[in-house]
This record gives C-alpha cells, structure tokens and sequence, in this order.
C-alpha cells in the first residue's frame, strides 16, 4: 500500500467531546508530515486552525485515507459518503461497543504509527443499496452498511407485507417491521432482534423479522448476491418507513415497492494489524473471556 500524503478527519458532528482527541490526532499527522483534510463541520472545535477544510461528502475526491473519531455511528456515515471513491476508513472509537472503530484514544500515537507505515489490516465489506417505488416512479433511494430496517414509524400498529427473494415469492408477514442486515450490522440491531452473528467474509444477508404475528417467522439467511423484494400491503392504515443504518429514512405508503441489494462498490476499512474478529465479540458481548487449556502429561 502506498504511503498516505493526504489524509481527511471527520467526527461526530455536533459532539464538544471529541475536541481533545481531534487535537492529538491532528498534531500527530501534522508531526509526520500528512496533509490534513478537516470536515468543516467540525472545524470549530479546533479554533485558529490551518487546515484546509471541505464538507465531509467530498473528501474523498481528494483524500487517500479518511480517519472517523467517534463510535461506529459516526463511521457509518462516513463509510456511505467514501465507498463511491473507494477511500479506506479507520475508526477512532469514542463510542460504546466499537466493532468497526477499534483504535482506542489511549492507544492513538503508537497504533496510527504502525498503520501508517503499513502495518494494517484492509478489509472489505458490502453495502445494501435501497430503492422505492410507486406507480412506477422511484421516489427514494439510499444506502447502507448495517441494516436497512421496515418498522411503523411512530405508529404502534403491525405491518402487513409481503417478501420476494430473487423474484421468488416468501411469505406474507404481519409484524413490527424487517431488519435485513449485512454481515457488518448483524453484530447491531439485527443482533437485538434475535438474529445470528455473521462473520464478516460472510457473502450473506440475514432477514430478521420484528416481533411477528406468527412465531414460525424466524431470521433467515440468504446469499449476498439476492434481491429482495417488499410490498407494503394495500390494505396497512398506517405509513411505515424504512431507515438505513438508522440515519437515512425513506417514508412510504401502502402499495410502495421496495426493492434492496447488494451495492457493486465495496467499502474498505482499515484495522490494526492485530485486528481479530473473535477477541471484539469476547470483549464487547462479554463472552467468557479466558481460553480453557489442557495440561498434557
């Protein structure tokens, strides 16, 4: 990998807290001699600063490594402005459980070192590209990395619905709504909503349904190159929405169509060299955290 002249920063915007580890990083790729790029919506936190600023959809157009300070919120909608460039992201992790920023602020100088002399991790991960339609216009479109969800809204009534895989009819489902995640945000929402953990070279994409009227509906994985299809059922009195990543949200009507797969771009996210899958679930679900050993004779 070639070595990074021009790196962006960006965080969570609107959040004071981040102020003193934008501060180190900043002086850190100053220090190596890294062109710094600032999201100028969080310019104000470093008053008096000469950095070139930009606004976050654009940075990578010119940037050849986008750094995200903040949990894997602020990464998410970092990851949907970047994946069109093919800029990699590394997550500084200011939030709670971190499973995609795992750089920790304690650890910022001595990690960042190694990966910016190539000591790094590049992994790849898809995205989930959304479309919806009625009489025949489409009249919304996003995308995203964790999950696209179908719920009420603010409504407490169930949806009606019907699924369609890859032209496939499913099944008709009365519930609280669908989580269709990735591999990435099975570890999310889909998680609390009762679904499997996927590994992250999965080619896979899990349906999780929200609380349904059946209790056969269970979370169903399918192959990662399928196409999905949801009707919102004529007859709902409600409007449902559908949210991705829980930032984009898309308002429907009955007789929306909405159509979801995978997006051709690729995101690519940068780890430690050390990054493992397995020691983020031991540590962040509080899995048993000690290895069992057997004493030979």
């Amino acid at each position: 990998m070639e070595p990074f002249k021009r790196i962006g920063v960006t965080g969570r915007q609107g959040r004071s807290h981040i102020e003193k580890t934008l501060q180190r990083l900043t002086d850190f790729l100053q220090g190596q001699g890294i062109d710094v790029l600032l999201d100028e919506s969080i310019a104000y936190l470093l008053p008096g600063h000469t950095f070139e600023t930009s606004a976050r959809v654009d940075m990578g157009q010119s940037c050849d490594l986008v750094i995200v300070i903040g949990g894997d919120g602020s990464l998410l909608g970092a990851a949907r402005d970047m994946v069109p460039h093919g800029v990699p992201l590394l997550g500084v992790n200011l939030g709670r459980l971190g499973f995609l920023t795992d750089i920790l602020p304690d650890e910022l100088e001595p990690q960042l070192d190694e990966i910016l002399r190539g000591k790094n991790r590049l992994v790849h991960r898809f995205l989930l590209d959304v479309s919806v339609t009625r009489d025949g216009k489409v009249i919304g479109e996003a995308d995203a990395l964790n999950d696209v969800v179908l719920h009420p809204g603010q409504s407490t009534r169930i949806i009606e619905f019907e699924l369609s895989i890859d032209n496939q009819f499913v099944y008709r489902q009365r519930s609280d709504g669908l989580i269709i995640a990735t591999p990435t945000g099975s570890t999310a929402y889909a998680l609390s909503g009762g679904g499997p953990i996927m590994h992250p070279k999965l080619d896979a994409i899990v349906l999780v349904p929200m609380y349904p009227h059946m209790l056969t509906n269970r979370p169903l994985v399918v192959d990662g190159n399928s196409e999905m299809q949801l009707v919102v059922h004529p007859d709902n009195t409600i409007h449902p929405v559908i949210s991705c990543d829980g930032q984009v949200e898309i308002q429907l009507q009955p007789g929306d169509i909405i159509s979801i797969r995978k997006k051709p771009e690729l995101l690519k996210l940068l780890h430690p060299v050390n990054h493992d899958f397995y020691e983020g679930c031991r540590s962040k679900l509080r899995w048993h955290p000690h290895e069992i050993t057997v004493d030979e004779e």
